[in-house]
């Protein structure tokens, strides 16, 4: 093999290995976001679908803004709440956000 050939196939060697761990980072971080999201199904439903005629609401499709507001109010309290002020009392800034992003992202 000359050097270019060797070249070559190092070059797609490297560029296919970080292809493979952008997309394992893409998987992990995903699977992160999602865990973290189902934190609600207990109350809000699988997906954050909730049953029909319940008290609590559906989360899937909401606006992200909107969310990360309630909750944040929630959090600090100046929104009254069951067990909302407890549950958002754990969590960063970062996790609202992250959640409020993957129910924003799903369909109704």
């Amino acid at each position: 093999m000359n050097l270019c050939n060797r070249f070559s196939l190092s070059t797609l060697v490297y560029f296919f290995c970080g292809l493979a761990t952008c997309y394992a980072q893409q998987t992990a971080d995903a699977l992160h976001q999602r865990a973290n999201a189902a934190m609600c199904a207990n109350c809000h439903g699988t997906e954050g679908k909730s049953v029909d005629g319940s008290a609590v609401p559906s989360i899937t499709g909401m606006s992200k803004d909107y969310m990360v507001l309630q909750m944040k109010a929630f959090k600090d309290g100046t929104r009254p709440a069951t067990v909302m002020h407890q549950l958002t009392k754990g969590l960063s800034d970062a996790q609202i956000e992250s959640i409020a992003s993957y129910y924003a992202n799903n369909k109704r």
